[in-house]
């Protein structure tokens, strides 16, 4: 596993690269402003992917961005949200962050850089210097120490931290790592109107199985220091023991239940990184030709 660590990187996106930016959404209107304001000028695409607001949170987001992609989803859950996203990027890259301000996206610079450096998957962690966090109660904190542990030794990883949303992948190995099975899930009506979500990879669990299997079947992750803030209006729908238990459920069937040999990807990571930076660069020269052309 590649680690990053150190500084925040002043380097900005290459020449030609495209940048998708997932947010997913349920009744944070009041934030959406704060959120949008430190969205980078490299990003290229803002999918808000909205799980049913009552507050006006998509005429806001409408209002703010009138570019922005709004995507529904067909049942609850943050991970089901993420997921429509992903599949639905078209960026070479996609970042996936929250709106609730507590991910700070004048750090994406530095996901986005990690990524190019040579990994698969850029992930956050709260436990490398400069990352910390300003909302972690003594709960969570002794939740995701047990939770990473258990991690590392099932998966043979050395990561320092686990479930925290904000990450970054190439785009191009979204659909091959099982999402679209996640979002044909067929789903069971209750008939009791419960926001809980009822399948797997639906709930808070995303990260754990975006990354456990990311790393489980070979590709390369980094680990980007990352400080998480305080969610500033509104309160959080994460359940740390209901949510913990999903999370052990993931890591569960990500280590045994999940096809690893039918999901390792082709070639080395050097040879994904030669495919990409080639179909950027050809992308971006074939652009400035056709600007040319219409100049002259």
């Amino acid at each position: 596993m590649l680690t990053t660590s150190g500084p925040p990187s002043s380097e900005q996106p290459s020449q030609g690269l495209t940048v998708s930016l997932v947010l997913p959404c349920l009744n944070e209107a009041e934030n959406l402003a704060a959120v949008f304001a430190k969205i980078p000028p490299f990003v290229t695409e803002v999918l808000l992917v909205d799980g049913g607001s009552t507050d006006g949170s998509v005429e806001r987001a409408i209002e703010l961005r009138p570019d922005i992609r709004v995507l529904g989803q067909h049942a609850p859950g943050k991970g089901l949200a993420l997921v429509v996203g992903l599949l639905e990027a078209t960026g070479d890259v996609v970042v996936m962050a929250d709106t609730d301000c507590s991910t700070d996206l004048d750090e994406m610079v530095d996901f986005v850089a990690a990524l190019e450096a040579g990994a698969d998957l850029a992930k956050g962690t709260r436990h490398q210097p400069p990352g910390g966090s300003d909302d972690f109660t003594r709960i969570r904190r002794m939740g995701n120490w047990l939770l990473v542990r258990t991690v590392n030794v099932l998966f043979g990883t050395k990561w320092t931290d686990l479930a925290y949303g904000y990450a970054a992948f190439w785009t191009d190995m979204i659909d091959k790592i099982g999402l679209q099975a996640i979002y044909d899930t067929e789903l069971k009506d209750l008939g009791n109107g419960s926001r809980r979500p009822l399948a797997y990879g639906h709930g808070f669990e995303i990260e754990t199985l975006l990354f456990c299997r990311t790393g489980w079947v070979g590709y390369t992750v980094a680990e980007v220091p990352s400080h998480e803030r305080v969610r500033m209006h509104g309160t959080s729908n994460l359940s740390a023991i209901k949510d913990g238990f999903r999370v052990l459920h993931g890591i569960r069937t990500e280590r045994f239940s999940v096809d690893r040999e039918a999901l390792r990807p082709s070639g080395t990571i050097a040879e994904r990184m030669a495919v990409r930076r080639e179909r950027i660069l050809a992308r971006s020269t074939a652009t400035e030709g056709e600007s040319s052309s219409t100049a002259s």
